[in-house]
């Protein structure tokens, strides 16, 4: 053990308390939804609750089909071959994944809307009078929620099958070649199988969190009937009731990621093996190919931004400014707090779970990382309830049965950034861990540093990269944020993502649009590490 038994106590305790409190609203939601409905529960399960699940599932496979066929296409397309921009086409395949799939629905719905300027065209070009005219695809309907989230959640996909086809050795691929068999069928797709379904676990996982998409398109899935119950009928007992669909699917999805994950792909023996090489092509099928890869990322990001950049400089207004500015500074400041304090947390409990050489430990430093999975609506109501009893703890302890400490302030907002995102910084933190030697940490100890002096000295240098982009990463998350911001936020407090949400929510896009685009700017952070990890790792 690298630890001894006093420091193993100390942070041991302080591991557990940590994980315990971010693992507390999970645990508050399911309490809660054992409370009394008042009926409506049972109103719920004859009524629209078929319709929420069945709107999910759809919405999962849909999103599923389309998602692996851009994910998987141009993943073989970018491993096997080279052509020109193809270099330029790997990092730009990444670029959706600044997108918040809600500033994406916004983008869409006014373009492809009655009033836009796609249907205006057709109706000038054939001299259609009215709708009745004609048929146009609804944007705001199953379809285009699955049309925009594929679009925008493919790259889990890409990434991971890419990563899998790169790693899949030159010798496979010579054996198919002798029995003459298709390569992609009978080697790569089968070996990079559990990649891909982990990848496909986690969009599975993205869709039944999404709120902003499906509550702009009024599509009634299992996320947009909590808030519905919740909010639009005051029901929080009967929102926590209809949580427990989305665990069941939430754990489904978290089993299927892990096991995927699990799953060994194949053993490579030989020390002299090598890797396939791209084969170098041009004319039609580099053509073909470049076509395959701009697809995803156009409808991804850059007929999106295109719409939101011509709604911004179409809609210009300068007296608007100052309050985007105050709001950008609202957003820095809490997504720079959130980020800070996660990070703080993660790199306590990663370090205590890794160097402490017990299991338990880390299967709790697990559970405590578990929340990213949830969807914002029913970590929302969690975290209320929990809030909600501390509350009331402390009004016994000081005597005033009237006063919030806590309940509606900018704590709470980042004690819920914290249960939501904590998985973004500890999983940085670890795979930081898992590249550094031990045996540093066991000689700092035997040369008598503390455990603290030795994680500050020692590890905490060796990591600091890993604990940068976990910071990096949860900051931006955190800007993008919108159902736990917009449920939680302090009064009169706004964000990037609550104010043009408020704004898109009147059909305001023009005043929607800067804000817009400053969110997407920033999400293009993790983009460029991503790739930058990406050239060194594959």
């Amino acid at each position: 053990m690298l630890l001894n038994l006093r420091d193993l106590d100390f942070w041991q305790i302080t591991v557990m308390l940590l994980s315990v409190l971010i693992f507390c609203p999970l645990v508050a939601l399911i309490v809660i939804s054992f409370g009394d409905s008042e009926g409506l529960w049972s109103h719920l399960l004859e009524t629209v609750l078929i319709k929420y699940v069945s709107n999910t599932l759809f919405l999962m496979i849909g999103v599923s089909v389309f998602s692996l066929i851009f994910g998987i296409v141009s993943a073989w397309i970018l491993t096997n071959y080279t052509f020109r921009f193809s270099k330029l086409l790997e990092i730009l395949m990444l670029l959706p994944m600044a997108c918040p799939a809600y500033l994406v629905a916004y983008a869409y719905t006014d373009f492809f809307e009655y009033a836009g300027p796609i249907q205006g065209f057709l109706r000038e070009l054939m001299g259609w009078k009215t709708a009745s005219d004609y048929i146009f695809p609804e944007i705001r309907s199953l379809g285009g929620a699955i049309f925009v989230l594929s679009s925008v959640l493919y790259p889990y996909i890409y990434l991971l099958a890419k990563t899998a086809f790169k790693q899949t050795p030159n010798s496979y691929y010579e054996v198919t070649q002798l029995y003459n068999r298709n390569i992609f069928w009978y080697v790569s797709l089968p070996l990079a199988r559990p990649a891909i379904v982990a990848g496909l676990a986690l969009v599975c996982m993205e869709v039944v969190s999404d709120f902003g998409t499906v509550e702009y398109f009024a599509l009634e899935t299992l996320t947009l009937g909590i808030f519905n119950v919740w909010i639009g009928m005051n029901n929080i007992n009967a929102a926590a009731q209809i949580s427990i669909f989305t665990f069941i699917f939430i754990l489904l999805l978290l089993l299927v990621e892990i096991k995927s994950r699990a799953g060994k792909r194949f053993n490579d023996t030989s020390s002299r093996q090598t890797n396939k090489k791209a084969k170098f092509i041009t004319g039609i099928e580099a053509s073909f190919c470049i076509v395959g890869c701009l697809i995803p990322v156009s409808l991804g990001f850059f007929i999106p931004v295109l719409i939101l950049f011509s709604n911004a400089i179409t809609s210009l207004d300068f007296h608007n400014f100052r309050e985007i500015l105050k709001i950008f500074s609202n957003t820095l400041i809490i997504s720079l707090c959130g980020a800070f304090c996660i990070i703080i947390v993660s790199t306590t409990v990663a370090c205590t779970a890794y160097f402490s050489g017990k299991k338990y430990l880390r299967t709790i430093a697990n559970f405590s990382a578990s929340g990213y999975a949830f969807p914002g609506t029913m970590l929302a109501i969690g975290i209320l309830v929990f809030v909600g009893v501390v509350d009331r703890a402390l009004d016994i302890l000081s005597n005033d049965n009237m006063n919030l400490f806590l309940s509606g302030t900018m704590f709470m907002l980042l004690f819920a950034y914290i249960v939501k995102f904590q998985a973004v910084g500890y999983g940085a933190v670890l795979s930081g861990l898992t590249k550094t030697s031990p045996n540093l940490v066991w000689a700092s100890r035997t040369l008598g540093l503390s455990f603290q002096r030795t994680i500050a000295r020692i590890t905490i240098p060796l990591i600091k990269k890993s604990i940068i982009a976990g910071g990096v990463l949860a900051f931006v998350d955190i800007m993008k944020e919108l159902p736990i911001t917009l449920l939680l936020r302090p009064f009169d407090f706004e964000t990037l993502a609550t104010f043009t949400y408020q704004f898109a929510h009147d059909e305001l896009m023009g005043q929607a649009s800067v804000p817009a685009l400053l969110i997407i700017l920033v999400g293009l952070i993790p983009v460029i590490f991503l790739n930058k990890i990406l050239r060194t790792s594959i």
